[in-house]
């Protein structure tokens, strides 16, 4: 399977590198699994596609503001990202980073007050440092929204808010679940007046975000480890809306790679669950726990794009997506959504 063919063109005046004057009024292309049938209709109105007994699952993470501006010795500035949190390395005095320009084992930067020391040099741009000040609590006081390099721009106040969902609340993150950016509480509400379900799982999205596939050999990417966590009570409502005949649906790829990752743990008696998630789905994948997948449009040759080509079929997703560039939809983290069922 060769990554050149998972591709579109896309006119670059269509990504959004802003959020949305108002959250919640983008657009909305519903797509059929079944058939192909593309629909035009708004964020807003999503209520209308979903049933009675239907359950949506969001993801809680909180993006923290990764991106920290450090300097050298010699007063040189080195732009830093601290990485996202794992179960194995949650330890916020030593911890990785993700840098740009030549960084060496000793190097110390400054950050405010604090020291960072170069521990280790770890490859593709990733190194470990040693704080003397916890770099949670560090990024609060000085980071920036890590916002994606396609916006080519610096954060502003806005995307503190913005570049985050309204119940985002497990710290961790480096980069947002966007599927969720558009939702707000009015839409969520006609949802569960609905009669849907909504339920939460914890996914932090971290160092694959950044990563491409290097590879035209689809076989041949190794997909980085995300931590996640699925509560007792998300778990025996999927169990539930499986055995009632009910649809599961996903809001974001996050949610969708960690439900089929852990899909034989959620099939069990009703625990908390959590793990470090590596999966990488393309097309040719069985989905095992969802039925439905509400998305964001993803960038030519993504490891996203194609975990929802492999939902949708790509026969049935790249036509979807040239209808959006012909409607002029908007891309990315800040544009419009996709539902497909």
């Amino acid at each position: 399977m060769k990554l050149s063919d998972y591709t579109y063109n896309l006119p670059e005046n269509l990504i959004a590198d802003q959020p949305p004057t108002i959250r919640g009024t983008s657009r909305l292309l519903v797509l059929s699994r079944e058939n192909g049938a593309i629909l035009d209709s708004n964020y807003s109105d999503i209520s209308d596609y979903l049933n009675p007994g239907d359950l949506l699952i969001l993801n809680k993470t909180k993006v923290i503001k990764a991106r920290l501006r450090a300097f050298k010795k010699t007063g040189v500035e080195r732009e830093i990202v601290v990485l996202e949190k794992h179960s194995f390395d949650n330890n916020w005095y030593l911890h990785k980073i993700l840098y740009r320009r030549k960084l060496s084992i000793g190097d110390e930067l400054t950050v405010g007050d604090a020291t960072l020391i170069i521990e280790d040099i770890l490859g593709d741009g990733i190194a470990m440092v040693r704080s003397d000040y916890d770099l949670l609590e560090l990024t609060e006081a000085y980071g920036e929204v890590p916002l994606p390099p396609y916006m080519h721009r610096d954060a502003t106040p806005l995307d503190i808010e913005r570049y985050q969902t309204i119940w985002a609340e497990e710290k961790g993150s480096v980069a947002a679940p966007t599927a969720s950016l558009n939702m707000t509480d009015k839409i969520l509400k006609k949802i569960i007046d609905k009669g849907v379900y909504v339920v939460y799982l914890t996914l932090h999205v971290g160092l694959g975000t950044f990563l491409p596939i290097r590879t035209d050999n689809v076989e041949d990417h190794h997909m980085h480890q995300e931590y996640f966590e699925i509560p007792k009570g998300t778990v025996e409502a999927i169990q539930m809306a499986k055995a009632n005949g009910n649809r599961v649906i996903a809001l974001g790829t996050t949610v969708a790679r960690t439900l089929e990752y852990a899909h034989e743990l959620v099939k069990q008696s009703p625990i908390d669950i959590s793990g470090e998630a590596d999966i990488f789905i393309y097309p040719g994948y069985v989905f095992k726990t969802i039925d439905g997948l509400l998305t964001n449009y993803h960038a030519p040759k993504s490891t996203v794009l194609m975990l929802t080509a492999a939902f949708a079929g790509w026969d049935r997703l790249l036509p979807a997506y040239n209808h959006a560039v012909e409607q002029k939809y908007h891309f990315f983290s800040y544009g419009d959504s996709m539902l497909i069922l």
